[in-house]
This record gives C-alpha cells, sequence and structure tokens, in this order.
C-alpha cells in the first residue's frame, strides 16, 4: 500500500458511499475501506433472514413459516427519501439512478393523540378540506394557510400577505391564520418534518420551503399518494450504486481490512491510515464515528423496533408501505416517534409480510416503553427486535486535524437530515459548496453552443 491518495474514506455507510462517489466524480483520488465484509455499516440490509435472527442473538435460524430466508432484505435503519429531496438530486447528478429501481410510498400518516388514532396528511387543498383530523371551522383555516404557501414567493411582496419573510417567524404566521396547536403539530412535524419546537421561533421562510419541497415530491409520481420513495431489494443498493460510481472514476474499494486505524503526524495532521501492518498514505479522510472516537462525542440515543407483520397496519387503507409520524406533543414528548412500513412489494420480504420500523430519540431509562404509542398503532406482531444505539457527531474542529467524521443515524424515517450531513462534509472537504445546478447549466451552455 505504498500509494498515496488524496482521500481514505472508511466505512461503508451511505453517507461515507455518496461521499467517496461525489470525491471521485470531483477528481480525487480515493481509496474507501472497511473492517466489515459488507457494504452499508449500521445502516447495513441483512440477507437471509437467518441473519437478522443470528444478529440479534435469537437463534441460526428464522422461523419457517416466514417463508424463503433469501426473500427477505431487512434494512437495519429503514428510511425514505423525499421524492424531490437532495437525496434524489444527488442520485440524479451523479446517474446512480442507473443502478436503482424505486417504488413509491402508498401513504403517509400523522398520529392524534386525543383518540389514538393516524390520519392520512392532507396531500391537496381538496384533502384539507375533507380530512377528519380537524373540525370543519380549522379545515378552512388549514386550507387557507396551505394556499398562502402555495402562492409564496419571497421574491414577491404581492405573495406576503402582510408577512415579512425576513423578519416573522413561523410562529407569528400561524397566529395570523389562526391555525390552533394540533394543526400546527401537523404542518411543522408531518409536513415540514421539524424534529422539534424550535422552528416556531425561527424565520417562516425555511418553513414554507419545507412545505413545498413536501408537496413538491408527491408530484413526482403520477397519482402518487405520498412524497416518499423506497428502492427496490433495500436501502442497501444505495450504498453500493455509490460505491460503482466510485469505482467507474478511479476510486479503490477494499472491504474486509483489519485496523483502518487513522495515523497522524507530530502536528496531529493525518497522513495515512494502517491496515495489516502497511499505512496506505492520504491528505485527508473522511470516516463514521467507529473509525475516530477520540473525535467524537456522544449526542444521545435512538432506539429502533423491528417488528415482522403480516398483516398491513391498521387504519392505513391496507397501504403495502407506509410512513406514520407521532408528533411529540401529541405524546407529551420532546422528540417525535416515526414509524416506517414496507412490504413484499419492494422485494425485501416473503409474500404477504411486512417490515414495520419504529424509532424515536430516548428520553428516559425505559427506552422501550417510549415506543408504545407506535407499538400500538401496528397490531398482532410476528416477531420484534429491540436495538438502542447511541449516537456520536464530531466534536468541534475535529477537522483541523484533515479527519472528517460523519454524524450517526437519527432516529427520522427520511434521508433529509443524512443529506445536511454529506453536503456539509463535502464543503469542508471541498473547500465550496455542492452545485446542484452545475449539471443544469453544462445543459445550457451545450444548447446555447448548438446555436
Amino acid at each position: 500500500m505504498d500509494e498515496e491518495y488524496d482521500i481514505i474514506v472508511l466505512g461503508t455507510g451511505l453517507t461515507e458511499c455518496v461521499l467517496s462517489g461525489l470525491m471521485s466524480v470531483g477528481g480525487r483520488k480515493v481509496l474507501h475501506m472497511d473492517r466489515n465484509k459488507y457494504y452499508g455499516g449500521e445502516s447495513a440490509s441483512l440477507t437471509p433472514l437467518d441473519e437478522v435472527y443470528k444478529l440479534y442473538k435469537m437463534g441460526d435460524k428464522a422461523p419457517e413459516h416466514l417463508g424463503r430466508g433469501r426473500d427477505w432484505n431487512v434494512d437495519l435503519i429503514p428510511k425514505f427519501i423525499m421524492a424531490r429531496g437532495k437525496l434524489v438530486k444527488l442520485l440524479i447528478h451523479t446517474g446512480v439512478t442507473r443502478y436503482l429501481e424505486f417504488k413509491s410510498i402508498e401513504g403517509s400518516y400523522v398520529y392524534k393523540g386525543q383518540k389514538d388514532a393516524i390520519y392520512k396528511v392532507p396531500s391537496d387543498e381538496k384533502e384539507a378540506l375533507s380530512t377528519s383530523l380537524m373540525g370543519i371551522f380549522e379545515k378552512r383555516r388549514f386550507r387557507n394557510l396551505v394556499v398562502f404557501i402555495h402562492g409564496f414567493d419571497k421574491n414577491d411582496p404581492r405573495t406576503w400577505k402582510e408577512l415579512d419573510p425576513q423578519k416573522t417567524t413561523t410562529k407569528e404566521m400561524f397566529e395570523k391564520f389562526g391555525v390552533d396547536a394540533n394543526t400546527q403539530d401537523i404542518a411543522g412535524h408531518a409536513l415540514a418534518l421539524y424534529r422539534n419546537e424550535d422552528y416556531k421561533n425561527a424565520s417562516m421562510v425555511e418553513f414554507i420551503e419545507r412545505v413545498k419541497l413536501y408537496f413538491e415530491s408527491l408530484t413526482f409520481f403520477r397519482d402518487s399518494k405520498s412524497p416518499y420513495l423506497y428502492p427496490l431489494y433495500g436501502l442497501g443498493e444505495l450504498p453500493q450504486g455509490f460505491a460503482r460510481l466510485s469505482a467507474i472514476y478511479g476510486g479503490t474499494y477494499m472491504l474486509d481490512k483489519e485496523g483502518c486505524n487513522i495515523v497522524y503526524d507530530d502536528d496531529g495532521k493525518v497522513i495515512g491510515v494502517e491496515s495489516g501492518g502497511e499505512v496506505a498514505k492520504c491528505k485527508q479522510v473522511i470516516c463514521d464515528p467507529s473509525y475516530a472516537a477520540d473525535k467524537t462525542k456522544k449526542t444521545g440515543q435512538v432506539i429502533r423496533a423491528l417488528c415482522i407483520l403480516n398483516h398491513p397496519v391498521a387504519n392505513t387503507k391496507d397501504a403495502l408501505s407506509t410512513q406514520i409520524i407521532i408528533p411529540q406533543n401529541q405524546v407529551n414528548r420532546r422528540h417525535d416517534i416515526y414509524v416506517s412500513v414496507v412490504s413484499y412489494t419492494h422485494q425485501i420480504a416473503s409474500k404477504g409480510f411486512y417490515l414495520a420500523i419504529c424509532s424515536t430519540t430516548v428520553e428516559t431509562d425505559n427506552p422501550e416503553k417510549e415506543l408504545e404509542p407506535a407499538i400500538r398503532l401496528l397490531g398482532s406482531i410476528e416477531q420484534k427486535f429491540i436495538t438502542i444505539k447511541d449516537m456520536y457527531e464530531p466534536v468541534e474542529n475535529s477537522e483541523k486535524s484533515g479527519v472528517f467524521i460523519s454524524k450517526s443515524y437519527d432516529a427520522t424515517s427520511h434521508f433529509e437530515t443524512t443529506c445536511d450531513d454529506v453536503l456539509d462534509i463535502y464543503a469542508k472537504v471541498m473547500g465550496e459548496p455542492f452545485d446542484f445546478k452545475k449539471d443544469e447549466r453544462l445543459e445550457q451552455q451545450q444548447q446555447q453552443d448548438e446555436m
């Protein structure tokens, strides 16, 4: 391993594989290493089903009535993809879409605590008026808010409704339209996908842009019932897709490598990575927290319950896939609870079976009890697997050593926060933000040259 690289990437989680692909496309010489024999790291897809039972120490074999083990591709940390979100833009920008096939998620639901029930998130003005989520007068107030958001243009004062985009907070905007606390929960957590209440004191512009992303994602597929996508055969296809991309542009991959220890010079600057007694030299390292524990800090814990079902979730119109968000205020918590459901239609389970993951940020010394509102929604469960994971992020100024560390995967059931982390690391490593409009400008220039 005498060769010198611009960047060595450690770990094959989605964050690391996306960055590896982007760096390779950007002309950097990349070596990608992992201690594991498989792609995906903590976010891997396991197959056959026996491997899941082994991982959770529940025997060496899955029960026969769950069907053929090789029909299962079980994501340990399943997350959905916003159809117009940052990850799709990265997939399109890099061409990784040619390696993948997606299917839309059939429903997006929100929990209302007073009745311990779930309701479809309104996807347009018509559903806003017909939903049973709220009373007749509140429906109209909510509809008025949705109409305002659809028509809002921060560059056109005629669309502002006397609200100043630079000064008006989201809370003040809610007050302007008179929407109640329940409607604020729906808009803030099920549409804008905020994880806490801090957004209410921030500018209304960010809130509006996030809600617009939700509605724009609904139009990605004709007759789409939710803004979310999911790859056939599970999320394990995503890191492998970006790994192929990196290889096409000269990136080198090495799995099942012992050690993978970061090496520093006397000034604490990275100079390479050691494996098997050899050191591969590099100028920078990108890694997940497990490879640089001395430069990370614990930020909390997340609990996930992976549940095998033999039926769809009740009150979802027998949807074969769905997302359910339980806003924190509805269950007297500080963090939302997420439920993501996929099934055999996504080629991740045997015919007739479903996988539901319930997740949240841990707040008490009894994490499993915190998931009870979600577990109750699922009905009878064939098998339940529980994991509690510590979450980490890099300490301040850790990148001064030349090591750039990703954050642990949070409890959210979508990839928007993960993509924020990818883009933040990209900007630090490359010295400039990722340019989503580059392809668009090149295409426009080519068209002008042809004229």
